[in-house]
């Protein structure tokens, strides 16, 4: 019996605390840890600024941090200049094979950069076959290896983001407001400039932020072809693997200071947006019109080029892993011993990366629907806290992810570093806010009376939740959860860090195979990883009937 007066804590309330506690106990609280040894003396433990001192006065330390900001800034300057001309002709205008076309852009979204990477070593690397080829020429083609070779990786890369953002901007636009403004006299480019650029600029802006903080944050492309190029997340990584003359508080110092730039830029962001932000009404949507004559025939040329630049990794390793090797070259003829040595060798990594994925997919899936809820039907501090900190991945890399979850748990009284638990749990933090973003949205859909009437029936609160609530989101949330599984399956900056020989996964094997220059090898598994994200975004369309995907 509850003493007068008091009430017995409620489902939600009980929720909330738990949520709380977790998210306490494996981001918050790492979090802290990794920012308290950055400000500690490896030697004493002491507090001191020595770390953050030593890496502002030695150049090879502060050129990474430049070096991070130069690639990011031309990569989104690229990026854009890619990405939105794209976008309008997509949106604007018939082009033959726009599904196929859409398809291909996604696919090369979702397929990791490093694979790319990978793909442009084997094309343009010091013995690769375009660079054999025009050797024979006599012609000495550019270096896919520093600067140059990561501008046109993180390019291909990332333009779909920047599409894909502008596309689904533009579609919300009144098309009565651009044909009032043909008719006052104004020309389609000036058209672009005065009028739908300045509508979809809080869109841009969000873009943008999304390929700056992932080429600024991306690990596996500078790494394979970045060479004498050193940027921040290599350097935090070495630095931290490092057995000689390097220790894990200067590494958790130089993560301070990528956190610190990039929450920086989140905040900065954010602020921009929400003073320029608005609400369009269409009356009238957008009806493509058909490009003829030349005009047709360049626009056509520029999205078909763009395309096929971009989907030419996926195409290079399929390839590549049915050609027979000798060694780490490759030779005349086709064969299947690529795919032989990845199953007999690398049975337990592919099964590995299936098992892990599921079980952080399922986790995020519960989680996601449960904090969605109380974010939006229980409202209260806590719940206003959660929320923020749910943010916290978004401007947290993987490699430093990696980092905090390896010095947070690498003693007791939770001591899981080495086994699959602290790899599991890096991929449900890391892609936890995406699934919960599209869970609010789903449960903003939903009307609060039908789970009203349940409980006014005599279903508990937690009850109703299960039987009326969660059966009408789970579809939506499961397709979400789709594009969020293949992003973990795709997954190296923390699993590089985090994984054992015994817990190594498809993307860290790639990666191991590439340095080992087994390139045979890597592409055959490449290969299962590529057709593993197709068949997972088949699935996403077939699920949700759409012919593309929304950001």
């Amino acid at each position: 019996m509850f003493k007068k007066g008091r009430r017995p804590l409620d489902f939600w309330t009980v929720i909330t605390a738990l949520l709380f506690v977790l998210f306490l106990i494996f981001l918050v609280a790492p979090l802290l840890s990794l920012l308290l040894s950055g400000f500690r003396s490896p030697e004493t433990n002491a507090f001191t600024l020595d770390n953050f001192r030593r890496f502002f006065q030695k150049k090879y330390y502060y050129q990474a941090l430049g070096n991070s900001f130069a690639i990011s800034f031309s990569v989104t300057a690229l990026v854009l200049l890619v990405g939105v001309p794209l976008a309008y002709l997509m949106t604007f205008f018939h082009i033959k094979g726009k599904g196929f076309v859409q398809i291909l852009i996604i696919i090369s979204m979702l397929s990791p950069s490093f694979i790319g990477a990978y793909s442009w070593i084997l094309l343009l690397g010091r013995s690769g076959v375009v660079t054999k080829f025009f050797a024979h020429l006599g012609i000495q083609t550019p270096t896919i290896y520093g600067f140059g070779g990561m501008l046109l990786v993180f390019t291909l890369k990332l333009f779909p983001l920047v599409y894909l953002y502008v596309s689904g901007a533009m579609k919300k636009i009144d098309t009565s407001l651009v044909e009032a403004s043909s008719s006052l006299g104004c020309k389609p480019v000036r058209n672009v400039i005065t009028l739908i650029m300045p509508l979809i600029l809080p869109t841009l802006l969000a873009a943008v932020l999304m390929v700056f903080m992932n080429s600024l944050a991306d690990f596996g492309t500078p790494m394979l072809i970045g060479e004498g190029f050193r940027v921040m997340p290599v350097l935090v990584y070495k630095e931290f693997m490092s057995e000689v003359g390097s220790n894990a508080n200067f590494a958790a110092s130089i993560a301070i200071i990528i956190i610190c730039v990039t929450t920086g830029l989140y905040l900065l962001q954010r602020r921009v947006v929400n003073k320029m932000s608005f609400r369009m009404t269409t009356i009238k949507s957008i009806e493509p019109k058909t490009l003829t004559g030349v005009k047709g025939f360049f626009a056509h040329l520029y999205i078909y080029g763009i395309v096929l630049l971009a989907i030419i990794p996926q195409i290079t390793v399929i390839y590549t892993s049915f050609l027979k090797t000798n060694g780490s070259v490759f030779v005349s003829g086709f064969s299947l011993n690529s795919y032989r040595t990845m199953f007999s060798k690398m049975a337990s990594t592919i099964g590995n990366t299936y098992l892990y994925s599921f079980a952080a997919i399922i986790i995020i899936v519960i989680l996601a629907m449960l904090m969605a809820y109380v974010s939006v039907r229980r409202r209260n501090v806590f719940t206003s806290i959660l929320d923020i900190v749910t943010m916290f991945p978004y401007i947290i890399s993987g490699s430093i992810l990696g980092i905090m979850l390896l010095m947070a748990f690498n003693k007791p009284p939770l001591m899981i570093s080495g086994t699959a638990m602290i790899i599991i749990l890096a991929f449900v933090i890391r892609r936890l806010p995406h699934t919960l973003r599209s869970s609010v949205a789903i449960l903003y859909q939903i009307n609060p009376s039908v789970e009203e009437a349940a409980i006014s029936l005599g279903e508990s609160p937690g009850k109703a939740f299960f039987k009326v609530t969660a059966v009408m989101m789970i579809p939506g949330v499961l397709s979400g959860a789709i594009l969020s599984w293949i992003s973990i399956i795709n997954e190296l900056s923390a699993s590089i860090i985090l994984h054992t020989g015994s817990t190594k996964t498809m993307s860290v094997a790639i990666y191991n195979e590439v340095f080992r220059a087994s390139y045979g090898t890597a592409a055959a598994i490449s290969t299962v990883l590529t057709v593993t994200t197709v068949a997972a975004l088949l699935i996403f369309f077939k699920a949700t009937g759409k012919k593309e995907i929304s950001l």
